[in-house]
């Protein structure tokens, strides 16, 4: 196989928090988007060696960013909240995570909100997405749809049929594929290159070029394609995968867990090499998928505790049942107390009130079927 790994690392990273700016800094922001609006270009902040570029866009919304190496922040505004937003939402740009990874996207966040003095606690981060991607030199590479499998199991969305994938193509070449869902799990490969040069995103001519160097080989020549072609690999995970499976929430859980969400993604979408079986599930992978698992296996490897999605639902939920039991003796010790039963007529006492709870059940104006189906309806397990 003649092909070349130029980059893998994190693409993308979204967090959100249920905190509020302060009124202090909401009246700067407001005053910088008046700004913004009034002369059509970004307004500079400073708040000590923090730099903060405020625009003139967003409704109920202050937007900004931190520069090609920060992030995008997103502050709803306290005095016009949207309902059921978060206060903070932070899209961490994707050439600081290839160049810095998790812990410069972890620093940064920290160093923004004590700068910026927003008041907030690990409890109220919300990990929305992880993109993992890896660049791979391989002219010699064009993806077909039909190689894109997903086993049975998974979501409709994922499997390659016609309306679940997406082909990118110029003329008669393809130039990119897409399937799943990005609040769920997404995979795409798609030509890089291509996107360099019609973005001018050098940044990433100057990473690829740099492990050139570090081969002791030449630059890339991007208009030379059959010599530069760039793919890439990308495996994304959303909030249905990040917190609904794998409850993941703060920055020690996605250090802690994120490989294994990303090996269990692994396991439901694959690109692989058609043959003529046709139980898709037996086509051997291809080499560049292999190359792709590989890659993931030993980057995210730290972030790895070995814990599958079942383990995480059967521990929330025993903990959950736990804690109700624990309510319901509670209720219990108090209701004998104002009945003035002693501490030797207690259990008896319990066994008694089954007949009194399953009177009370009965004279209920709504049937137990539906009480159960909206009670259980509050906690979701798979």
């Amino acid at each position: 196989m003649n092909a070349q790994i130029l980059h893998s690392g994190f693409d993308g990273l979204r967090f959100t928090l249920q905190a509020e700016i302060t009124p202090e800094l909401r009246r700067e922001l407001a005053l910088a988007k008046a700004h913004a609006k009034e002369h059509n270009q970004d307004i500079e902040l400073r708040f000590g060696d923090l730099l903060l570029s405020v625009t003139g866009k967003g409704g109920r919304t202050f937007n900004t960013h931190t520069g090609e190496l920060g992030a995008v922040w997103m502050f709803q505004d306290p005095e016009d909240r949207i309902p059921n937003n978060p206060g903070i939402t932070v899209d961490f740009r994707a050439l600081g995570l290839a160049t810095g990874g998790l812990d410069h996207a972890e620093r940064h966040f920290r160093e923004v909100m004590e700068a910026m003095s927003i008041p907030y606690g690990e409890h109220q981060l919300r990990v929305s997405r992880v993109d993992f991607a890896m660049d791979v030199l391989a002219p010699w590479f064009e993806p077909e749809r039909i190689a894109l499998v997903a086993p049975p199991g998974t979501k409709v969305t994922e499997y390659t049929g016609a309306d679940e994938t997406v082909t990118q193509a110029t003329g008669s070449r393809v130039t990119g594929l897409r399937a799943g869902n990005v609040d769920n799990r997404q995979l795409a490969i798609y030509d890089k290159r291509a996107e360099v040069m019609q973005k001018a995103k050098d940044g990433w001519l100057a990473i690829w070029n740099a492990e050139r160097a570090a081969c002791s080989q030449e630059p890339l020549n991007l208009s030379d394609r059959d010599a530069s072609q760039v793919w890439r690999f990308e495996l994304r995970l959303g909030s249905k995968q990040l917190r609904g499976r794998f409850e993941m929430h703060s920055w020690a859980d996605l250090r802690d867990r994120l490989g294994d969400a990303y090996n269990d993604a692994l396991g439901r979408l694959r690109y692989c090499i058609p043959s003529n079986d046709s139980n898709r599930a037996r086509w051997p992978l291809h080499e560049l998928w292999r190359l792709f698992e590989d890659t993931i296996g030993q980057d995210l490897a730290v972030h790895c505790c070995g814990v599958q999605p079942l383990d995480v639902i059967f521990a929330n939920r025993t903990a959950k049942m736990r804690e109700l039991d624990q309510q319901l003796l509670g209720l219990f010790v108090t209701r004998a107390a104002i009945s003035d039963i002693t501490p030797d007529e207690f259990y008896g006492f319990m066994e008694q009130h089954i007949d009194a709870l399953q009177r009370y059940s009965e004279e209920h104006p709504k049937t137990l079927e539906e009480r159960l189906q909206k009670a259980g309806g509050k906690y979701r397990w798979t």
